[in-house]
């Protein structure tokens, strides 16, 4: 079974909502045959690349709030996600423009690294004093590598604005197709969909559903004509002659 998530990397719902669901998967008895893919979103797809402010300045100017109701939601996003036991920053994080990141996830994705640095992502983003947006490329370089990248490879596709740009923008339109418009959205074998944050036990319920109704395996010949010769628990058919 696949299951799709789309998310960003400045998107502190979706650093609780992978926690969530990874404890979901965690505790999911099919766990080791559910291949879990991260697609990229990105919130506001219009900064430029040196367009960095503080994230509570984000906040009052994109959605018209006061300073003291912006910083009263960062505190409540540190209180769940201190509860799924993360480490948040309510104060001094800065917002910028994503892209790259997720570049570098599609790299990461064809060398099997790509669970490993969306964590490590997050992880800096949202509970570490150092930023991923300020401190230009070797910082991306630096946790690409911590994920198990080469560093060669990362400055390659840093320094090539085309490497992998095409399927960011790929996940992006599949993203409005299939109706998201916010993240994280969930994704189960292209039948069910989980939009936001849900608690635990509700990824638990999607994933026993979405097992629970896969179509089962129908064999090409049925049975038709006896088959053919094949290894069983009881051994090897053996032909007569």
């Amino acid at each position: 079974m696949r299951v799709e998530i789309w998310t960003d990397i400045a998107c502190p719902w979706c650093y609780v909502g992978k926690a969530r669901f990874d404890k979901a998967l965690e505790a999911f008895p099919h766990r080791d045959q559910v291949e879990v893919v991260h697609r990229s979103f990105e919130l506001d797809p219009s900064l430029a690349k040196g367009d960095i402010q503080p994230v509570i300045s984000m906040l009052t100017k994109k959605y018209g709030m006061s300073e003291a109701q912006a910083q009263a939601g960062e505190e409540n996003l540190g209180a769940q996600a201190a509860a799924e036991g993360l480490e948040y920053r309510t104060r001094g994080r800065d917002n910028g423009n994503t892209f790259d990141m997720h570049r570098l996830l599609h790299l990461a994705k064809e060398q099997g690294r790509q669970d490993e640095l969306i964590q490590i992502l997050y992880r800096a983003n949202f509970a570490e004093e150092r930023s991923v947006f300020s401190e230009g490329d070797e910082r991306l370089v630096e946790l690409a590598v911590e994920a198990g990248l080469d560093a060669a490879d990362v400055r390659k596709v840093l320094t090539d604005p085309t490497a992998y740009a095409d399927e960011v923008r790929a996940d992006e339109r599949e993203a409005a197709e299939l109706g998201a418009n916010g993240v994280p959205f969930f994704v189960l074998d292209r039948k069910y969909g989980v939009s936001g944050a849900q608690p635990a036990e509700v990824f638990a319920q999607a994933l026993t559903q979405a097992w629970g109704e896969r179509p089962p395996l129908k064999l090409l010949d049925d049975g038709a004509a006896g088959g053919a010769d094949a290894c069983g628990p009881d051994g090897c058919a053996v032909p007569q002659h």
